[in-house]
């Protein structure tokens, strides 16, 4: 083509452009779809999470309402302590209640303002700082994490050798590659939990390491970050890095880069980068005493298995732990989870990009990376979910036995807390409650089934 007529070429297409502007502007409003009708008339500037009446945005009141009946019917049956519930849609509050007791020994009711122990839902909190740190070019994804951590050079992994009689015997390999950050945020670096890995040389050098209790529960908070890190650095790791999805203390490691990226505490450097733009104004690595009378309790025991319920008790920890150690408010958590939904900003205050966000929440795992108990069972006892940058990812529509569209996004807390985030759906909800037991699958799988089944359009 010459140059002439590459010209008239493009002088063709902005004519055809421009007509194609007025046609969609006159019929733009006739080809909108619900959501982006109800995001028109409901824009996401300005007092985020307004509440609405569900039918406003989509949902039925008459179903929301089987939430209500389910969890009252669980906690008169002794089950569940309590628990509070929220939904946004389409921007907006649509479903906010409480059940049950927050101390059910003192007879004392949930409040919906209730503090909650979120443990693991801590980790998105500490992955979205990692990576505005990432957005400020002050860490790559990629970066080993010795260069942070200088500890973390050098590092073994625990595998097996054939002894004399041929039979296997535990050896340390070196690592064939250095963990990076993007390992941490994923959860491939080869590190474990104490308390759930089956590889048993890694289960003693933690035990020795002070990084589980003698009961086998997690330990990080009665560390120092120093002792932390090098305690960590020195245990063997469980895989060669980069192999191996293994959920691990992957995110407190992480929560060290962090500070020394930063050169702030964890929990300061969260406050002003993520909490604080968020309004999130609950929720910490500890609870003021004047707030310590709002904190839930669990039951005494666990029902299922009659074992004591051990919670952390809302003192300030030695160590800010990135993978364990928050406390929060399921409104302050909803205000995160719409921030994500919304791209990486609430309120007109940004904490992430767009594009950072739809990286978080892409599969970090694909073919090369195995899961020893995939991400979905380990949450919730089912298949098709994979993981991105400190959420579980849904891979397709179907698959998993649980309602949900491909590439919502999620995670969840020891102690039975749980949220998750629909783009397809324009959807985010938070359960909190205080049930550490082996029932905390079960209820994920149900408040899913309750709140899809009310989604009305």
């Amino acid at each position: 083509m010459s140059t002439s007529e590459g010209g008239r070429g493009r002088a063709s297409r902005r004519v055809l452009s421009g007509c194609l502007g007025v046609v969609l502007a006159l019929f733009i409003p006739a080809l909108q779809t619900p959501a982006v009708a109800d995001a028109a008339l409901h824009p996401r500037t300005g007092e985020a999470l307004a509440p609405a009446r569900p039918e406003e945005v989509g949902l039925s009141s008459e179903r929301l309402g089987r939430i209500r009946q389910v969890m009252e019917e669980e906690v008169a049956a002794g089950r569940l302590p309590g628990a509070v519930v929220m939904i946004a849609r389409r921007g907006r509050l649509a479903y906010a209640e409480s059940f049950g007791f927050r101390d059910k020994a003192a007879g004392a009711p949930l409040e919906k303002d209730a503090i909650f122990r979120i443990y693991s839902m801590t980790k998105p909190l500490a992955s979205v700082a990692a990576m505005t740190l990432v957005e400020d070019g002050r860490i790559q994804l990629t970066d080993p994490v010795a260069k942070y951590l200088p500890e973390f050079k050098d590092l073994k992994v625990a595998g097996t050798r054939p002894n004399a009689l041929g039979e296997s015997a535990p050896d340390l390999v070196p690592a064939e590659r250095a963990p990076t950050v993007q390992d941490l945020l994923r959860h491939s670096a080869g590190l474990a939990y104490g308390e759930i890995t089956t590889n048993p040389a890694v289960k003693a050098a933690y035990a020795k390491a002070g990084l589980v209790k003698p009961d086998f529960d997690y330990n990080t908070t009665d560390l120092t970050p120093d002792e932390f890190t090098s305690r960590i650095a020195g245990a063997p790791l469980a895989y060669q890095p980069g192999t191996v999805w293994q959920y691990s203390l992957a995110v407190d490691v992480l929560g060290r880069v962090v500070e020394k990226a930063s050169g702030r505490r964890l929990g300061d450097y969260l406050a002003e980068r993520v909490l604080r733009p968020l309004k999130m104004t609950e929720t910490g690595f500890s609870v003021p005493a004047d707030k310590a009378g709002r904190i839930a309790q669990a039951l005494p025991n666990d029902p299922a298995t009659g074992a004591p319920n051990r919670l952390i008790d809302g003192a300030v920890p030695k160590n800010d732990s990135g993978g364990a150690g928050g406390y929060g408010t399921a409104a302050d958590y909803l205000r995160f989870a719409q921030a994500l939904l919304d791209g990486g900003s609430l309120d007109g205050t940004r904490v992430l990009s767009r594009t950072t966000v739809e990286l978080m929440t892409a599969d970090h795992l694909g073919d090369r990376i195995k899961p020893v108990v995939g991400p979905g069972e380990l949450l919730m006892g089912v298949p098709g979910y994979t993981f991105g940058l400190g959420f579980m990812v849904r891979k397709d529509a179907g698959i998993a036995g649980v309602p949900g569209s491909k590439g919502e996004f999620m995670w969840a807390g020891y102690a039975g807390t749980f949220f998750w985030v629909d783009p397809k759906e324009d959807l985010a909800v938070v359960m909190m409650t205080q049930a550490p037991g082996p029932s905390r699958a079960h209820y994920r799988r149900e408040i899913k089934q309750l709140v899809y089944g009310a989604i009305a359009d």
